[in-house]
């Protein structure tokens, strides 16, 4: 009997993934709300366009976002929603020439993102041979959310989007047992834990459960996080100098762009180092 091979995994450009500033509305800058805080200057309604968002749809601020107060920006990354749905689901009609269209358009965006996001986390399933026993039910899904992003505008808004999620976790942790299964010694289970401010200096975290923990600014400089499960981990601030990244499950540019890394941090592959990590030690 022939050896079976699967179809090749779609990159994250191939799915659409990689956000594209250039091509898209300004979407994140108009939709979504925020409250003045340490990550913005000002508070800002959905719906309504951030004052510093320009006529051609550009940040007016956005070589010195960090700078002038609007951290939380430099940490979002809409997966590929905006232009999917600037020039895919709207056909490139935009919500000021096309007023008509800013409701819905504004509505559909973060629908688009999430779906987005399971594309993302399906894909990097698809690509890790230890998941291979549910590699066929992951291919499933990720055409069927893939074909979703693809439909109406009306099609999208009308989406349940917490049982998409649902159904795709179930199968996304089936995939980080998989993986940690084949690890030496005992796995840590941190799931949903408050680990604000922990001191994790150097600990071991391997193959770790940490999906939903709360790591706001804790120390984990130096810490062994390799092919730990960080889905949905809250790490900002967390101090990641050193730490070793490397084949962490489902981890996120946002999650690496919230924390304090150097450049002594290992990361997985295909994630870069954040622009704003310095090169020593934090």
């Amino acid at each position: 009997m022939s050896p079976t091979h699967e179809a090749p995994v779609p990159d994250r450009e191939t799915l659409g993934l990689v956000s594209d500033c250039a091509n898209c509305f300004g979407l994140c800058c108009v939709a979504l709300p925020f409250a003045a805080s340490a990550d913005f200057a000002v508070d800002k309604a959905a719906g309504t366009p951030c004052r510093n968002l320009r006529e051609d749809f550009r940040c007016g601020v956005h070589a010195t976002l960090r700078d002038t107060g609007w951290r939380g920006c430099t940490v979002f990354d809409c997966h590929g929603a905006g232009q999917k749905v600037s020039r895919l689901t709207f056909g490139g009609r935009d919500w000021r020439q096309s007023p008509d269209t800013a409701r819905q358009m504004f509505a559909v965006f973060p629908v688009m993102r999430q779906l987005h996001e399971l594309l993302q986390y399906l894909a990097e399933s698809l690509g890790r041979p230890a998941a291979r026993p549910v590699h066929a039910e992951l291919r499933r899904a990720l055409e069927e959310v893939d074909a979703l992003t693809r439909g109406s505008a009306e099609s999208l808004a009308a989406a349940d989007v917490p049982a998409i999620r649902a159904e795709v976790n179930a199968l996304l942790l089936r995939t980080s047992e998989l993986v940690r299964a084949g690890l030496p010694g005992r796995r840590r289970n941190h799931r949903g834990a408050d680990l604000v401010g922990a001191r994790l200096k150097g600990a071991d975290l391997r193959g770790a459960n940490l999906r939903g923990a709360l790591l706001i600014a804790a120390d984990l400089t130096g810490a062994d996080l390799r092919s730990a499960d960080l889905i949905g981990a809250d790490l900002r601030d967390a101090r990641l100098g050193g730490a070793d990244l490397t084949d962490a499950i489902f981890v996120t540019r946002p999650q690496l762009a919230s924390a304090r890394g150097d450049g002594a941090t290992r990361l997985p592959a295909g994630l870069d180092r954040p622009a704003h990590w310095g090169p020593g030690a934090v």
